[in-house]
């Protein structure tokens, strides 16, 4: 099961006291997952999700709101071969009207309501109530393990304008970015996405998505150490070969007992031991001598080494 599908199973058993609550979110899920069936001038509502817990929440708040009936149908979708579609109809009635414009579907001309009805966002529990409605209609969000994603589609533009503008309330950078014929509210920052998800109610779901992140960001930081190391012993090997053939070169062709005592010294303690770094080199020192020290009468002999190159008409290989 998706990370989004658990998050939906959790915010669908999310129950609000309050009636203008509970209108706001069954408002969000109207819009977003619902359409309105015009037959012989009979007018009816259907709400389709592909959540079954969500279907099952639209019908209790239909129940309770407006004491209507309902019915539920399951459809497999062949398409794909993908789950269940559920839809939630409420045939024509006479509340139906009454649902239709109560729920902002309709305005009182009977015109297609676009934005979100003034009413459902004036207190701050009906505004949490309709960005959860909004999500468990519309909403999706990433695993955090794979990245950090979440998003309110709507085919109406107007409407992600208010969402995105209600989102912004609560202090998130909510964006908005066209996909094919969708609009899409998104935020993008792990940050962000963990707390919408404490203002819309997914407590559980947000506990596991901050314990993927921790998770995520230890493993990239012990990533990004371990490379560190490696692309630092790389360094440190290369330096090592290079300073052995210099060496080598110049006990061919000069001796090492023609180099000052100081360079015999360090060139000898590299011969003897190809494998240590520079720090440990300078600890055998007699007096011992510090990294930079070592290092400066390495660049010695290689300068020596490559002086007696040139002399010797051998072009100085690059070894980068």
């Amino acid at each position: 099961m998706s990370f989004s599908a658990v998050t939906k199973n959790e915010l669908a058993r999310v129950t609000c006291e309050q009636g203008c609550c509970k209108l706001a979110e069954l408002s969000a899920l109207a819009k977003l997952d619902g359409s309105i069936q015009i037959s012989d001038r009979q007018v009816s509502l259907k709400i389709v999700n592909e959540n079954a817990a969500v279907a099952r929440k639209v019908f209790t708040l239909l129940r309770d709101l407006f004491d209507v009936q309902t019915e539920v149908q399951a459809e497999k979708k062949i398409k794909l071969r993908k789950n269940n579609v559920y839809m939630v109809q409420v045939s024509f009635q006479p509340k139906t009207m009454e649902i239709l414009t109560t729920l902002g579907l309709l305005n009182k001309r009977g015109n297609f309501g676009q934005g979100i009805k003034s009413e459902f966002i004036r207190r701050d529990c009906c505004r949490r109530s309709y960005l959860r409605g909004a999500f468990l209609g519309g909403g999706s969000v990433s695993s955090p393990e794979a990245a950090y994603h979440l998003e309110i589609i709507t085919t109406n533009e107007v409407h992600a304008g208010d969402i995105a503008v209600l989102i912004r309330r609560f202090g998130l950078a909510a964006k908005i970015s066209r996909r094919k014929n969708w609009n899409v509210v998104y935020l993008k920052e792990s940050e962000q996405i963990v707390n919408f998800l404490s203002i819309i109610g997914a407590h559980t779901a947000l506990l596991e998505f901050e314990n993927a992140r921790i998770y995520k960001d230890m493993r990239n930081q012990v990533n990004r150490l371990v490379n560190c190391e490696t692309a630092n012993l790389n360094k440190m090997v290369d330096a090592a070969l290079r300073q052995l053939e210099s060496i080598k070169f110049v006990a061919r062709h000069l001796g090492l007992e023609r180099l000052p005592a100081s360079l015999r010294q360090v060139a000898e303690a590299r011969l003897a031991h190809p494998d240590i770094s520079l720090r440990e080199l300078g600890d055998m020192m007699n007096p011992q001598l510090g990294k930079s020290g070592i290092n400066h009468r390495m660049r010695r002999i290689e300068e020596i080494a490559e002086k007696l190159r040139k002399h010797r008409g051998n072009p100085v290989q690059n070894k980068s």
